[in-house]
């Protein structure tokens, strides 16, 4: 993990390179997220402050995208679509299953840093529900076996 003083200074290299970018607030985001695996709460007054906005402008974005952090993840991603295709045929069930058998709820990481469940709401795999993403790659017809196998894949 950096320190306050190296997180500072990439943060700030992140900003030059977006510099004069019109809402450029997104992609910053994205990209401290891709240097850190999160994006640390000490980079949102620098960020802020370089965009001239509040800090809560810049936390509200944050927070309202599902997919920014503000802990590092497991190793290994589990996204699970929580859209109404894939729970008509099922995702209920195999969410409940991913969440009793990794002992986290959404948006946690197992015990052992291994894994963390995160929800999407459509991958565009409906014909295939339920879906999921696992380390960047779909997986459709995702059942409560199917899943067991895939975790136990990942520990």
């Amino acid at each position: 993990m950096l320190d306050s003083v190296q997180t500072k200074d990439r943060v700030e290299e992140i900003l030059a390179q977006h510099k004069g970018m019109e809402g450029a607030l997104l992609p910053i985001l994205h990209a401290v997220q891709a240097e850190f695996g999160f994006v640390p709460q000490e980079a949102l007054p620098i960020i802020a402050k370089d965009l001239n906005i509040s800090r809560a402008e810049v936390h509200g974005v944050m927070s309202f995208y599902h997919d920014f952090r503000e802990k590092p993840a497991g190793q290994h991603i589990v996204k699970l679509c929580r859209a109404e295709a894939c729970q008509a045929v099922g995702a209920d069930r195999v969410a409940a299953h991913a969440i009793k058998s990794l002992g986290t709820d959404w948006h946690g990481t197992t015990a052992d840093g291994k894994i963390t469940l995160e929800p999407v709401f459509c991958l565009g795999l409906c014909a295939c529900g339920p879906a999921a993403i696992v380390d960047g790659k779909l997986v459709g017809r995702l059942d409560e076996a199917k899943l067991t196998q895939i975790i136990g894949g990942l520990k």
